[in-house]
């Protein structure tokens, strides 16, 4: 495996994240080639591409939930999953690579909430037991979340007595609740009914609005037109075209591009 270390390339303007010629294959099976993409802070990104692109892939590995077998992961200046020693690159152990995590926060497809938590509980559940901070200050952190996202009078439900939006709005809270400086979103909408997509989008265009930096793998085209400040169209593990909504969404150069797109409108 070649991981390259970033201690003689620093971070490029601005950029909170940077993906530098990122390969990963399971098996025989390459899923990313070569992939470079940098993400300036407090912008959105958006993943688009079909089924099988490589889009979930990378964003697993930015937090490193899956190994990368060549290129690297920068986040705020930091060699993500690994440590140079010498001219030599090490995986990080376990408690170092959850120590990293903890300032990217991630909502999956399906929400994965603590069913016998309620919505409150599966908020302060890692701040109190994984950040160590004070109980009272935690509670009061995640009331002004659920309230945030909309939920204020839900904050004592149960998963189960809550809609699938409901359930996503409270994991947005929960991944909120460490502070993270990037938020990663795998096809958050996915899963839901289509008449509970919109509230989990408001969610997400007011925390683009906050300035908060993110990676949002998606299919809702109009979210993507209106929030992201640049559109990434992935095919076969590889980038196929990047630039401003506006320039790929009106105006794509690649032909590949313009088929997924009238596919998807």
């Amino acid at each position: 495996m070649t991981i390259t270390s970033p201690a003689q390339t620093a971070a490029t303007g601005e950029a909170l994240v940077q993906i530098k010629r990122v390969r990963k294959s399971f098996g025989a099976h390459q899923v990313l080639r070569d992939v470079s993409l940098d993400v300036p802070s407090g912008t959105v990104t958006v993943l688009l591409g079909p089924s099988g692109s490589g889009k979930s892939t990378l964003l697993r590995c930015i937090n490193h939930l899956e190994t990368i077998d060549g290129g690297r992961v920068i986040v705020d200046g930091e060699l993500i999953g690994y440590r140079q020693a010498g001219h030599k690159i090490h995986e990080m152990t376990p408690k170092q690579i959850a120590q990293q995590r903890r300032s990217i926060g991630m909502v999956f497809q399906r929400f994965n909430l603590f069913p016998h938590l309620t919505a409150l509980e599966n908020i302060t559940e890692a701040p109190i037991g994984i950040s160590g901070k004070p109980k009272a200050a935690s509670k009061a952190r995640g009331l002004e979340l659920l309230d945030r996202v909309g939920l204020a009078d839900f904050s004592s439900h149960y998963p189960a007595q809550l809609s699938g939006g409901q359930q996503q709005r409270v994991a947005i809270s929960r991944a909120l609740a460490m502070d993270p400086k990037l938020m990663l979103f795998d096809e958050p909408t996915s899963a839901l009914d289509p008449e509970l997509v919109g509230d989990v989008l408001d969610v997400m265009r007011e925390l683009a609005n906050s300035g908060m930096t993110m990676i949002v793998v998606t299919h809702e085209i109009g979210f993507a037109r209106g929030v992201a400040d640049q559109v990434v169209f992935m095919d076969g593990g590889v980038v196929v075209e990047a630039g401003r909504p506006g320039d790929v969404f009106d105006n794509p150069q690649r032909q590949r591009t313009k088929n997924f797109l009238e596919s998807v409108r």
